[in-house]
């Protein structure tokens, strides 16, 4: 996809999120986001893409840690429950709860008693949540594994990019087929219309963004809330050229 087509597009759905910020305000409602999908899927440029224009007062990204010894004797989803929006907010998980569905049971990090818990537990829990007056979407990213490949090649490669390829992420690449057979599981297990899960291709990560924001934008009950004109007053009393008393405080720019 050409980048200016791209720009163009993604500015217009933009422009629609700051208004669902707005309606967000005005009703009270609370929105609950979650990216799940393959590694080097995209969910972090797609969150990015979404959150851009957004004031920063009226949203939060949640990417929860591994537990520390004390959470990992919690119930499971009690370090996720203080993160959940409260009225008025928008809030974004970058991974979630789901890794007790996909990424945990391949990698061996809990037993299976404890995946089979989560799988009864987890429609309940998310039932609470949607009773509660909390919007609930849920996104996997597909990617096929010849893409994959081509982008942990091009992280491998790119000293601004090598951060993103985590121990997990690499001892995972010997998990393909297990990671989908969880995933289909996962999905077939806790999909609900009060909680739904929606697949979107990322093979081409431009588009994916730009489906997945169209996609959510129309999940949501009527959003048009007026952007209302700002009217600037006239300015007083302020020098043509900002002074401070101490000079020393200036940073010049170098030439």
């Amino acid at each position: 996809m050409k980048r200016k087509a791209y720009e163009q597009q993604l500015e217009s759905l933009q422009i629609e999120l700051t208004g669902v910020q707005r309606w967000l305000r005005k009703s009270g409602r609370r929105l609950l986001v979650i990216f799940e999908g393959r590694d080097a899927a995209g969910k972090g440029g797609t969150i990015k893409a979404i959150t851009d224009r957004l004031d920063t007062r009226g949203y939060r990204v949640v990417a929860v840690p591994k537990p520390d010894e004390r959470e990992a004797t919690q119930w499971y989803f009690q370090r996720y429950v203080a993160h959940l929006p409260a009225a008025g907010e928008l809030v974004l998980f970058d991974r979630s709860w789901y890794n007790r569905a996909v990424v945990e049971p391949a990698m061996g990090f809990c037993t299976q008693a404890q995946y089979t818990q989560f799988l009864d537990d987890c429609p309940a829990f998310e039932r609470m949540l949607a009773d509660s007056g909390i919007l609930i979407l849920k996104y996997w990213l597909a990617v096929d594994q010849d893409e994959q490949e081509a982008r942990f090649a091009e992280r491998a490669a790119d000293p601004l990019k090598r951060w993103k390829l985590s121990p997990v992420d690499l001892a995972a690449r010997e998990k393909y087929a297990e990671i989908g057979h969880l995933r289909d599981v996962m999905m077939e297990r806790t999909h609900a219309a009060h909680a739904p899960w929606f697949v979107v291709d990322y093979n081409d990560q431009k588009q994916g963004r730009l489906a997945l924001m169209r996609h959510l934008l129309d999940q949501l009950p009527d959003v048009r809330v007026p952007d209302i004109k700002v009217k600037l007053p006239k300015l007083r009393g302020k020098p043509k050229q900002e002074k401070l008393a101490d000079a020393s405080f200036w940073i010049e720019p170098r030439r």
